[in-house]
């Protein structure tokens, strides 16, 4: 099954409607915190045991989006939208060829 961003933000939003954006952003960091302690095991700079690593950098990259999401939908903030204007800009300021919109539309139309 794929999702979309809207269907994240509305379902984030549904759940945490009345929740205070600032626990939501100290869970964010501390998720942020795991992602890098993974890396950290990935690279050898951390010794680990565990063989599941790259599951587990997964699920907190997961965790990350959806702490990230649900910031956006309890503020009323369209992640779509600012995605593909943000990537309009940074397609220009870094001399690329195609922005996210168009290549989405390149593969869509295939």
């Amino acid at each position: 099954m794929r999702i979309t961003i809207e269907e994240l933000e509305n379902y984030l939003e549904s759940n945490y409607s009345g929740f205070n954006d600032q626990s939501l952003f100290m869970k964010l960091i501390e998720e942020v915190g795991e992602v890098a302690e993974v890396l950290n095991k990935l690279s050898g700079r951390k010794l680990s045991e565990d063989t599941d690593l790259k599951d587990q950098l997964g699920n907190e990259l997961a965790d990350v989006i959806h702490y990230a999401v649900g910031i956006a939908a309890v503020n009323g903030i369209n992640l779509n939208k600012v995605i593909l204007e943000k990537d309009k800009i940074a397609t220009k300021k870094y001399n690329r060829a195609v922005n996210l919109e168009e290549y989405i539309k390149n593969i869509r139309n295939k």
